[in-house]
């Protein structure tokens, strides 16, 4: 079967924000899953110029099945999917699956399906008609990524679990999907970005 995500090995387990499990979120994630604006915005800021999206992946593909029965896609159908890092200089902080269904990528939003480098989140909230329909969360083990991701890209340890959230967002002519995961490098790289500077040697 042909692979539905080069960063995923199967779906991550989303629940609703009333979920039980919502008491298990670390406190130092909540602004992260709860931001509101730009997340691409928020990284670029903490990055000194360094900022930078890689690509680990795009092209045509089935989305996994709960992410058609989110998009009310027939689960035959095909979508754009996009894979990438958002890093700092080498270091990824967060990795992100869009799931862009064909019907998106007419007029003012064909560009969508062509922006290589450049971030999908600050072309989405440029847009004035942008709505969040829903956001849902997940956290998951290394058995969730692909074995080389988890030490090549996530650099997590097999104990540690990763945060993430998913978003529904409205767009002209339709919805679709982001996930984000917060690997432990941004919450490091912010923690260094709050220490006070050192005091000067007399």
């Amino acid at each position: 079967m042909t692979t539905r995500s080069h960063l995923f090995s199967h779906a991550p387990e989303w629940f609703e924000l009333g979920s039980s499990q919502r008491t298990r979120i670390p406190a130092r994630l909540h602004s992260w899953l709860f931001e509101p604006g730009s997340l691409t915005r928020r990284v670029r800021s903490l990055c000194s110029g360094e900022f930078h999206v890689r690509v680990l992946w795009q092209g045509w593909r089935r989305p996994f099945a709960d992410e058609s029965r989110t998009l009310n896609l027939r689960t035959s159908r095909l979508a754009l999917v996009r894979e990438v890092a958002l890093q700092c200089g080498p270091q990824p902080l967060i990795v992100a699956r869009s799931v862009i269904p064909a019907s998106i990528l007419r007029g003012a939003q064909r560009h969508l399906a062509y922006l290589g480098n450049r971030p999908l989140g600050e072309i989405l909230f440029a847009d004035p008609k942008l709505r969040r329909l829903g956001l849902q969360l997940a956290s998951i083990g290394n058995e969730t990524w692909w074995p080389e991701l988890a030490d090549a890209i996530v650099g997590a340890r097999a104990s540690e679990r990763i945060w993430g959230r998913r978003s529904l967002y409205g767009v002209a002519h339709g919805n679709l999907l982001v996930a984000e995961f917060f690997l432990p490098s941004v919450l490091q790289l912010e923690a260094a970005n709050k220490l006070p500077d050192a005091p000067e040697k007399m």
